[in-house]
């Protein structure tokens, strides 16, 4: 039986690195499947050197719905007083941080049931902080949805899932038409799917940092008056 589930991803700022090593630290315009693993890792209760835990996480299909893109930003930090790498004095390091402001995203797994489940449990009963990408980057809303967990398969509920934009002015636009355009979405597929573009975020272990690659499929699905007016009276809780 196909079982998915629906999460809200929802914070002033979020940021969803794919190559943050050294003085650039940058973000992707979307959650990354080891950003979205490692949250729900924390949510389990799951070690950093649980690779079972991770694999079994990382195994479940992923779909995600841009509901709100985010607002690239970058911020320029400079931290003094950093011991050298020789151990002979002090240096300064000057980083650039990437992060996506007022994003919201329809986060969509499919996979074991059980382990739907027990996320479904948790996810807002969570074993340790949950945080979107950076500590500080916590959610705005709770992560579940009404109805968060569905029998349906996670293409269907990208297409039919109520929009989540909160904003009454956004949502009165979008209900006149203005400014109405198709969601984004990214979904992991087959390599030999048409359209399958490579994304190296699959995590093996979150202790060692490796990934292996993935492959997914940009999209849009539409912003019918059916999504839009089930999101006017409803919300994420």
């Amino acid at each position: 039986m196909t079982t998915s589930l629906a999460l809200c991803f929802d914070a002033p700022l979020q940021s969803w690195g794919t190559r943050s090593r050294g003085i650039i630290r940058d973000t992707a315009r979307e959650p990354t499947k080891s950003g979205v693993v490692g949250l729900l890792a924390a949510a389990l209760g799951a070690r950093r050197d649980d690779d079972e835990t991770t694999q079994r996480l990382a195994a479940l299909h992923l779909a995600i719905r841009v509901d709100r893109e985010g607002i690239l930003e970058r911020d320029y930090h400079t931290t003094q007083n950093v011991p050298t790498t020789e151990g002979k004095g002090h240096r300064t390091v000057v980083s650039e941080r990437y992060y996506l402001a007022d994003a919201l995203f329809l986060v969509v797994l499919e996979g074991d049931p059980d382990l739907l489940h027990q996320l479904h449990d948790r996810a807002d009963r969570p074993h340790w902080p949950l945080f979107f990408g950076r500590r500080a980057f916590v959610p705005a809303r709770p992560l579940l949805t009404e109805d968060a967990l569905t029998a349906a398969p996670a293409a269907e509920v990208i297409s039919t899932h109520r929009w989540l934009e909160a904003d009454p002015d956004a949502i009165k636009a979008a209900r006149l038409g203005a400014d109405r355009v198709p969601l984004r979405t990214i979904t992991d597929c087959e390599p030999a799917k048409h359209g399958a573009q490579p994304r190296h975020d699959h995590p093996v272990s979150i202790a060692q940092r490796t990934f292996r690659t993935r492959y997914v499929l940009n999209a849009t699905t539409d912003l019918t008056d059916a999504l839009i007016r089930a999101g006017e009276s409803t919300s994420c809780s």
